[in-house]
């Protein structure tokens, strides 16, 4: 299967490869990380290990789940999931990026460059994405991008003991970004 890199002026957006495995570890384990997240924390070496094997198995241009590894130097500092729907023209977008690199702008750039290439070079029509109506960097961060704000479902989710609320985000590739 041929790799797929994504890149930006700071960036590259790759496939995982087995070495990621320990800085996957470190911050998807970061509580603060995870806190608008579904997993659980801490995630072992061994998990993170599994894990990353999986996604870097995985094919960038099928349809279903793909979790593509940001990249800053050389260094892993986050991940971005596309989920393609079986009709090839509509995606869903989540993200997660490690705390000690939030706020730089590297998530936007990431996101923006993933979504570029999902309209331009895979031709969807629409992408979705959704989030704990309390996380508002990562609200922000869809809006930056261009994502309109589409809904809300009232304590829609039950994460970690408690009832959130979730909000709806969608792009179209007619959209201005």
């Amino acid at each position: 299967m041929p790799t797929t890199v994504l890149t930006t002026g700071r960036l590259a957006i790759r496939a995982f490869r087995a070495e990621d495995a320990a800085a996957f570890a470190a911050y998807r384990s970061d509580p603060v990380v995870a806190r608008y997240q579904s997993w659980d924390t801490p995630l072992t070496p061994e998990q993170a290990a599994e894990t990353v094997v999986a996604y870097g198995a995985g094919d960038p241009v099928a349809s279903g789940w793909y979790q593509w590894a940001v990249d800053l130097g050389g260094l892993l500092i986050g991940d971005i999931g596309v989920n393609v729907h079986d009709n090839l023209m509509q995606g869903e977008i989540g993200f997660t990026l490690d705390a000690g690199h939030q706020g730089k702008g590297y998530g936007t750039e990431a996101v923006r460059r993933v979504v570029e290439h999902l309209f331009a070079d895979r031709g969807l029509h629409r992408i979705s994405a959704e989030c704990d109506a309390r996380n508002e960097a990562s609200a922000r961060l869809l809006r930056k991008v261009g994502f309109q704000r589409e809904g809300l479902l009232r304590r829609n989710t039950w994460i970690k003991g408690e009832w959130t609320d979730d909000l709806l985000f969608g792009l179209l590739s007619t959209d201005p970004r």
